[in-house]
């Protein structure tokens, strides 16, 4: 079958006549595991059930739950079905979950039973009507949605053009935007990831990042259906567990986000395990500090691949190359089944080593923001790039650099200051756990640096432990960059991909 029309039905039903008894989805806490054959099996009668309760192909399905194969089961079945698959993120407070029932036209809302009265409390100031069904994102089989007779024969294939992805993006502010991916967006992504790291159908992978971020989704769920392998799907992220489990289930890669790696490097926990089958660890969804990357591969003899992703481009655009010996620490890596190109404020193409914004294009991009049409246009320029918003620079190597967001640009005295550059310094400060810098208002500078710093257990006061900090972002940055304002806290603000979400920070 031609890439350019395969969908995730066509792809299912492909595994499932090819590869039928080979297991697709393991339940990490119970080990029970789903064929291929029995996957799409049942994903071909939820969806004709679905057709049943009066829901049209290319019309909304939201899902609500937590982790959970069953979870993992919805989302793949509805996209079979040629339905629109919504996961919502489970940090939605009633009013942000009101909106995207709303703006989403969802038809149907899976959720537990736990999470419901908040969906029940969201539909009705929103005005929304849709039939909730309360399930267990862990139970074994797909639900039965009704006892009604269900259509004779499925209906007519959905295009690979078709929307199969509605995501909503947690921005920094104002309201969601939602991402409309396709199938065919969804599945360039997909091999793109394969072939970076060059996933088998041997391959194992353990999934404790969320299902409804889109690093999940693609590289845990649909990545391994591409390639014919299994996934191993935990309902949560555990550093107690998380070594344990990687190796019980003889994981061979690892899906991981800053945060997870400066949790396992941090656990003191003893776990002697073999990790020889581990070919290399992933790392996406935000920048990771040069520190906390070599620290990881010190400590557990792991290589680490950075990669950089965005929602509205189905997961990765950059990776460094498989082979370790190719990679560069700090660096995004090189464009990943995507062009890219990095512009000056006007729209001019800027040689190596110059900054700007980072612009990519690939079949991959996202059709467009649901019912956004102005938001659209903004974010494409008039040639078809998509506007990433990171600025940053490639080398001569063509390996790209983030420096910052067009947005969380601190701008003191007329002069641009990326937040990351600090925030990487206070990182290397044996007190500080996490920290994350944010633009605060100065009457003389216009704005000048706050640092918000999660710090390690110690026994100095605060301000004793903020004299030495200053002191040692002084020697490291010098004055003009060093934090003004140094603020503790106990956990830094982040949206579901694991980026600190700094305009948040001056609300605490």
């Amino acid at each position: 079958m031609p890439e350019n029309t395969m969908t995730i039905a066509s792809l299912l039903d492909h595994n499932a006549a090819n590869a039928g008894d080979d297991p697709y989805l393991v339940d990490a806490i119970t080990e029970q595991s789903q064929a291929y054959a029995d996957m799409t099996t049942e994903c071909r009668v939820f969806a004709r059930q679905l057709s049943a309760l009066g829901v049209m192909p290319g019309e909304t399905i939201s899902v609500f739950l937590p982790n959970g194969v069953n979870t993992a089961k919805i989302i793949l079945a509805a996209m079979y079905g040629g339905y629109i698959i919504n996961p919502i993120n489970l940090l939605c407070q009633e009013k942000q979950l009101a909106y995207i029932l709303g703006h989403s036209d969802t038809r149907v809302v899976f959720t537990n039973s736990e999470l419901e009265p908040l969906v029940a409390a969201a539909m009705q100031s929103s005005g929304t009507r849709a039939t909730v069904m309360t399930v267990s994102a862990t139970d074994p089989a797909l639900p039965t949605l009704t006892l009604a007779p269900l259509p004779a024969s499925p209906r007519a294939p959905v295009p690979a053009s078709q929307p199969a992805l509605l995501m909503y993006t947690s921005g920094t502010t104002g309201v969601p935007k939602g991402v409309m991916l396709s199938h065919a967006n969804l599945l360039a992504s997909a091999r793109a990831i394969a072939a970076e790291h060059l996933l088998e159908k041997s391959d194992r992978c353990l999934c404790v990042l969320p299902l409804y971020h889109i690093n999940a989704l693609v590289v845990n769920l649909l990545t391994p259906l591409l390639s014919g392998a299994a996934v191993i799907i935990d309902s949560k992220f555990s550093a107690t567990h998380f070594w344990p489990r990687v190796q019980k289930f003889q994981c061979t890669w690892i899906n991981a986000v800053p945060t997870i790696i400066s949790y396992l490097i941090n656990d003191e926990t003893p776990c002697a395990i073999d990790r020889s089958r581990i070919r290399f660890c992933r790392s996406a969804s935000a920048a990771l500090a040069p520190f906390h990357h070599k620290s990881f591969e010190e400590r557990f003899g792991i290589g680490i691949i950075e990669t950089m992703g965005m929602t509205e481009t189905a997961a990765p655009i950059f990776s460094n190359p498989y082979d370790p010996a190719q990679r560069k620490i700090g660096s995004i890596g090189r464009p990943s089944g995507v062009q890219a190109t990095v512009v000056d404020k006007e729209g001019n193409p800027l040689p190596a080593g110059q900054k700007g914004e980072i612009l990519v294009r690939g079949e991959n991009v996202m059709l467009g923001y649901y019912k956004s049409d102005e938001q659209t246009r903004k974010t494409f320029t008039h040639d078809g790039w998509l506007r990433t918003g990171d600025l940053g620079y490639r080398d001569a190597d063509g390996f790209y650099f983030i420096t910052g967001r067009v947005k969380e640009l601190i701008i003191k005295g007329g002069e641009n200051i990326a937040p990351r550059e600090i925030d990487e310094i206070l990182l290397l400060h044996p007190d500080v756990l996490d920290a994350a810098v944010v633009g605060i208002d100065d009457k003389h500078y216009g704005q000048n640096i706050a640092a918000y710093i999660v710090k390690r257990m110690t026994a100095r006061d605060d301000d004793d432990l903020i004299r030495d900090i200053n002191q040692f972002c002084l020697k490291e940055l010098g004055s003009y960059k060093s934090p003004a304002a140094f603020r503790f806290v106990a956990e830094l603000p982040r949206g579901p991909s694991g980026k600190v979400q700094r305009l948040k920070l001056l609300e605490l």
